[in-house]
C-alpha cells in the first residue's frame, strides 16, 4: 500500500473507533496490505482488494483464547 493510502486508512479508523492510538503501518515486503496496530500492540492485517474496478480495504483480525482471559 502506498504512504497516502496508509494514512487515508489510519485516519477513517482512528475516526471510526474514536481511538487516536490506532496506527497503520507498512509491512516488508508486502505491497496489498499493512499491519494495523493499537498503540503498541500489533492487532491485525488490512488488505487491500482491487478487484473489478471497485476499490477497497478488508481488515482481519485474530482474537485467541487467551487474549480474552484476563
Amino acid at each position: 500500500m502506498k504512504r497516502d493510502e496508509l494514512k487515508k486508512v489510519e485516519s477513517y479508523l482512528q475516526r471510526k473507533f474514536s481511538l487516536p492510538s490506532i496506527s497503520v503501518r507498512a509491512r516488508p515486503k508486502k505491497d496489498d496490505s499493512a499491519e494495523f496496530y493499537i498503540g503498541d500492540e500489533f492487532v491485525g492485517i488490512i488488505f487491500r482488494d482491487d478487484e473489478d474496478g471497485e476499490l477497497s480495504w478488508n481488515l482481519q483480525i485474530a482474537i485467541l483464547e487467551m487474549d480474552l482471559e484476563d
